[in-house]
């Protein structure tokens, strides 16, 4: 199947014409999500954490606009190759653009893919709550991957700019409606590699039904050069990247609170 096929999301559908910022894609993902999958990776981001592998999709201006119909057609042209995954919107964070994504879910849907959302948590949109857009573009996810950066209030400020308030609420949410989640807990020397952090967020996901596992993510370098591409120093330049090996009390922690994890 080429990009010039047709298919069931025809472009003189409205939400066909939807457009949004992109960053940059990946055709054959197999980190963001079940499978092989391809990623679209928006732009724009909130968050300002220090350990950000993609500092340039920050800017909330920048990227290239595409629309659901463009981006289809990506993705049903290698079709065949993400069966056993599917579509990872991830970014910057995705939820800035709940509009396009929610039609881009759909339109996915039409094609029986698997939608996966990998967000902070934003939620609050410009009316400073949950808005309609947003609550469909996690309808339309089959799977959300929420990133909880740190378990301290002021540890969370230190590391993101961003109140942790908002990816808990958005916790809350998704076991509310019981939508599957993954959380995804980066490890990082002297903010979040420590045993009481873990052993606080294992206390607060316990128990929860919907949480499929918690993803343990090892601090590295490799978005040191972003930083140095937005004429920037990277603020965790002189942080040692951790190997698996360094973070392996965090699964076995997690195990305490009756929670799957994977490294």
């Amino acid at each position: 199947m080429n990009e010039n096929t047709e298919h069931k999301n025809p472009i003189h559908d409205v939400s066909a014409k939807e457009t949004g910022r992109v960053h940059s894609f990946e055709s054959f993902g197999t980190v963001d999500g079940p499978g092989i999958r391809f990623v679209v990776f928006l732009q724009g981001c909130q968050f300002k954490c220090l350990y950000c592998h993609n500092r340039d999709t920050w800017d909330l201006k920048g990227g290239t606009l595409y629309s659901v119909d463009d981006i289809m057609k990506k993705i049903l042209s290698v079709k065949t190759y993400i069966k056993s995954g599917g579509l990872t919107v991830s970014g910057g964070e995705p939820l800035l653009q709940s509009r396009f994504v929610s039609h881009l879910f759909k339109a996915a849907h039409a094609e029986g893919i698997h939608t996966c959302l990998d967000t902070n948590g934003y939620h609050k949109g410009r009316e400073g709550e949950m808005n309609a857009s947003i609550k469909s573009a996690i309808d339309e996810s089959d799977l959300v991957l929420l990133d909880i950066k740190h378990m301290d209030i002021e540890g969370h400020m230190e590391l993101t700019d961003q109140p942790l308030a908002t990816s808990l609420e958005m916790a809350e949410y998704l076991t509310e409606i019981n939508k599957l989640m993954r959380v995804r807990f980066v490890v990082v020397p002297g903010y979040t590699h420590k045993e009481e952090i873990v052993h606080k967020l294992g206390a607060y996901l316990k128990d929860r039904k919907n949480l499929e596992l918690v993803e343990i993510l090892p601090f590295h370098k490799l978005g040191s050069v972003k930083w140095e591409g937005e004429g920037e120093v990277d603020p965790l330049k002189d942080v040692e990247s951790l190997k698996k090996d360094d973070v392996q009390y965090v699964q076995d922690i997690l195990a305490e609170y009756g929670i799957k994890s994977k490294l």
